[in-house]
């Protein structure tokens, strides 16, 4: 199976960010929802190479992890036993906001960060 490269990805987001002088512990929180999305995309959505992109102004970060399937996602009720199904709650705790945006052929999931600075 080709899959996109998690290490690279947070490598280019964690590079943005530190150019921005955006706070470590921002950057960690955007890498880790960032990974979620990925992942998502990959065991959820069973896309081989999600599309991923962002955009950074001034205070506000934003990244889009696009699939293929047309399923949109959402936060499970929490099982104290569950192996799976905490992602989307991760992210939802990571970051200010996150959604999804439903395209012709299959989906984007986003989530925007604001600086600490």
């Amino acid at each position: 199976m080709n899959t996109p490269s998690l290490t690279l990805t947070r490598q280019a987001l964690r590079s943005a960010l530190t150019r921005a002088s955006w706070d470590t512990e921002t950057i960690f929180n955007a890498e880790l929802a960032l990974g979620e999305l990925i992942v998502n995309a990959w065991r959820h959505a069973g896309t081989a190479s999600p599309v991923v992109y962002f955009s950074l102004n001034i205070d506000t970060l934003r990244v889009c992890v696009a699939d293929e399937s047309a399923l949109l996602p959402h936060e499970k009720p929490l099982s104290l036993f569950a192996e799976s199904g905490r992602g989307l709650q991760l992210v939802a705790g990571l970051t200010h906001r996150w959604g999804v945006d439903p395209q012709e052929r299959g989906k984007t999931v986003w989530y925007e960060l604001d600086s600490a600075a």
